[in-house]
């Protein structure tokens, strides 16, 4: 997700986050420290689909905060959920191709590479590919 530039920008954001859960298409939560209650980061599934029992897992976080295992921490918890409490089967996840520290947290999770999606992303003026990782339920 590029940086937000108004506060309109952020409202339909947050419309867009509210009207996929209240359609059961996606959950997303906020993530912040214990004694603080500043927002650095999003974590949620997008895509979900009760009936076929999946879903895809994205995150954000502040880059101030990057490497310090805060989102290995939260996906961890919404790993958990998904397979315990919504009895998924597939959680899903695509990366840009040169995030390979997305890729390699994807993989220390348990996610298995799947393949490279050619020109997935487009962004501004410029197409990117991706990687798709999955995390299957045993």
């Amino acid at each position: 997700m590029l940086p937000l530039k108004s506060v309109k920008q952020a409202s339909q954001v947050i419309e867009s986050m509210n009207r996929s859960y209240n359609e059961k298409r996606g959950i997303r939560w906020g993530i912040h420290f214990k004694d603080k209650e500043q927002l650095i980061g999003t974590i949620g599934l997008n895509l979900l689909s009760y009936p076929n029992r999946k879903t895809e897992i994205g995150y954000e976080l502040h880059p101030e905060h990057w490497r310090k295992g805060i989102i290995t921490e939260a996906a961890n918890a919404v790993i958990s959920y998904c397979f315990d409490e919504l009895q998924l089967l597939r959680i899903g996840a695509v990366t840009y191709e040169n995030n390979k520290a997305s890729q390699s947290l994807l993989t220390n999770l348990g996610f298995q590479f799947e393949g490279k999606l050619a020109n997935y992303f487009y962004v501004g003026e410029t197409s990117a590919n991706a990687h798709l990782y999955a995390k299957i339920k045993k």
